[in-house]
């Protein structure tokens, strides 16, 4: 497939673009700044700044499927979802949050009393993407949240799915790595089980 990830430079994006090229995708790996994306066959960097609208439409026409990797606080859904129905470009996969998720029924993640507050802005703002999606009536879009901790790891390819409760092991612990976060959100692409959802994934 021809896939395009917004924020391919950033801890997560970087991953992500390793296991689409592990897969045999063709990439387009976009970022404002793209000197630490490396060159190689099967990627094609291009600077663009998300909120140029035209810039991003061009970047994103003839693709497969965009992902978009970029920080909520910055990046809003309109940032993205205009112009990847511009372009054309039928299926969206968003790296998420885990803010969002449910603790208990009813009960979000990112209002509980020990939510670092330092972390809850970009929370918050991850929610109101995933309410935005929501309500988008044409797109298929998908928005895949990681766990609570989400840190560079191994890549061991098992793990549990889960759709809005937040996932944890025997321990109590709530955790995924970026490289098998990765995985998951590579094997959705090939063969996609939650169009139009959210899902997260953790060990």
């Amino acid at each position: 497939m021809n896939i395009a990830i917004i924020g391919a430079s950033g801890n997560v994006g970087s991953r992500l673009l390793e296991e689409a090229l592990r897969r045999h995708h063709s990439v387009t790996a976009i970022a404002r700044n793209t000197d630490t994306i490396a060159k190689r066959a099967g990627v094609t960097a291009v600077s663009v700044d998300v909120h140029d609208s035209a810039a991003l439409t061009a970047a994103l026409k003839g693709h497969d499927v965009v992902i978009s990797s970029g920080r909520f606080a910055t990046i809003g859904a309109q940032d993205v979802l205009g112009p990847v129905k511009q372009a054309g470009v039928k299926r969206l996969l968003v790296v998420g949050g885990a803010g969002s998720l449910e603790v208990a029924p009813g009960a979000a993640l990112v209002d509980t009393p020990q939510f670092p507050a330092e972390y809850k802005p970009e929370a918050l703002a991850g929610r109101t993407f995933l309410e935005n999606l929501r309500n988008e009536a044409t797109l298929d879009w998908t928005f895949l949240s990681p766990s609570a901790l989400f840190t560079p790891g191994a890549r061991t390819g098992k793990f549990r799915l889960g759709k809005d409760q937040l996932l944890t092991d025997a321990g109590g612990k709530s955790w995924i790595s970026m490289e098998d976060y990765a995985i998951a959100m590579l094997d959705e692409i090939e063969q996609p089980q939650h169009a139009r959802q959210r899902f997260t994934v953790g060990y």
